[in-house]
């Protein structure tokens, strides 16, 4: 399965600062598989080592933190050696020996010529800070995602179907293939991103084992809160992010604490939700009053929305069959405009980007708004259908003069009055 990220890893490789890599992300999302296929790819022998599946693992780490010693000893332990920048050092679930996270800061200082990437959630690195110290400065992130629709292409081995969408994007002329790529787009509603849900998909198109394989995950996810949080906390994280599903199905999708549980506030529940952030579960956009840069000046951060990160498992969220997407049934016209907006928050985010949205007194409001890498701010307005008329864009343009704007919906490509109309199946081409 061709996964984007490789391209990342190659430039770690090659990078003269290169520091220990942490590839941080969701679980399941496909971090130890593609570090593995990286060193297969681009190094004479690769050396994994997994701290959940080994206590002599972190016994290496219990006594001093010196590089030569720790390679030596993790040779003997593997019968591989370890070659400078030759061998990929790999450390997976490094979360569960905070030891070993902290020697990454002693392999730059003095090692720096062997190449060591770990894997790992934004929770287990997040937390477990209680008697070692993190390794601020000293060590590189990554961070990886399920896969993106254009991944979902190439791993079908559709890989003239992404080249077809890129030029038309860039063209702004209208695509041949448009009801075609919709089909496609509705087929990846409903299976989603997780590598193990769209290998099954792809071997078998069983529908049944998708869910029951989207269920699993989910499940795991919940095992993975328990696991990491007390009891309390466990509780509250789950309450908030099995809301999730019911919050986006309201009209007005910003989050509401009362929807978790009656009576419910933020200082109840707001360091769940960091929680849930944090392990990547979910992805936040938060409202700013103004939309001109730097958008995050203009954070308004008790009004926000949270979106699954995956919108197959939000599919599942739902308990309805990804074959329901691939017709016009009433439980699809009920749920689609939340899939449509996570879906666009999902690949937003992948492209890099930190969504916001913005707001008018309640009368008018921008789906989400990015940030160029030169400054500039993107208004983008998602229509699920292709009914594209929306007061809201007018207005936000009159007040903001953006140097274009972008409307995702059920329509071709094309480009007048500078608003840029991108095809629902396009979303990963939105990369400035």
């Amino acid at each position: 399965m061709e996964r984007k990220i490789e391209k990342k890893l190659v430039d770690w490789k090659n990078s003269s600062s290169r520091l220990p890599l942490i590839l941080q992300g969701a679980r399941q999302v496909g971090k130890t598989y593609s570090l593995l296929q990286f060193g297969r790819k681009y190094y004479k022998n690769t050396a994994y080592f997994n701290f959940e599946s080994s206590n002599e693992l972190h016994d290496i780490f219990d006594r001093d933190l010196s590089p030569s010693r720790i390679l030596r000893e993790l040779s003997a332990f593997t019968s591989k050696p370890m070659i400078p920048g030759d061998s990929l050092i790999i450390f997976d679930e490094i979360q569960a020996c905070e030891r070993a996270l902290t020697s990454l800061k002693y392999f730059t200082e003095e090692a720096p010529e062997y190449h060591l990437a770990a894997a790992g959630s934004l929770l287990g690195v997040s937390i477990n800070r209680k008697r070692h110290s993190f390794p601020v400065g000293k060590i590189q992130f990554l961070t990886m995602h399920p896969l993106d629709f254009e991944e979902f292409l190439l791993a079908r081995g559709k890989n003239q179907a992404v080249s077809v969408i890129r030029d038309s994007y860039e063209s702004n002329e209208a695509c041949s293939l448009h009801e075609t790529f919709l089909d496609d787009y509705r087929v990846f509603i409903g299976v989603g991103g997780m590598p193990q849900v769209v290998n099954e998909f792809i071997r078998t198109r069983d529908y049944n084992m998708v869910m029951a394989l989207q269920k699993n995950i989910k499940d795991a996810y919940i095992a993975d809160i328990a696991k990491y949080a007390g009891p309390s906390e466990t509780v509250k994280i789950i309450a908030a992010f099995n809301s999730v599903p019911a919050q986006l199905a309201k009209e007005n999708r910003k989050f509401q604490y009362k929807i978790i549980k009656s009576g419910a506030r933020a200082v109840h529940y707001e360091s769940a939700l960091d929680w849930l952030f944090a392990s990547a579960m979910v992805n936040k956009c938060t409202k700013v009053s103004k939309g001109q840069m730097p958008l995050n000046a203009f954070a308004e951060t008790a009004s926000f929305k949270l979106y699954i990160a995956d919108t197959g498992l939000l599919c599942a969220g739902y308990g309805i069959s990804p074959e329901v997407f691939q017709s016009e049934s009433p439980a699809w016209h009920a749920i689609k405009g939340a899939l449509t907006e996570n879906y666009v928050a999902s690949a937003l985010v992948s492209n890099g980007y930190t969504p916001y949205y913005w707001e008018s007194e309640g009368k008018a409001e921008i789906d989400f708004l990015i940030q160029t890498q030169n400054g500039a701010v993107i208004p983008v307005e998602v229509k699920s259908a292709e009914n594209v008329r929306s007061k809201s864009l007018l207005q936000f343009i009159s007040r903001h003069t953006p140097q274009f704007s972008i409307r995702i919906s059920a329509k071709n490509f094309g480009f007048e009055n500078k608003i840029k109309s991108t095809p629902l199946y396009a979303v990963f081409c939105i990369d400035y």
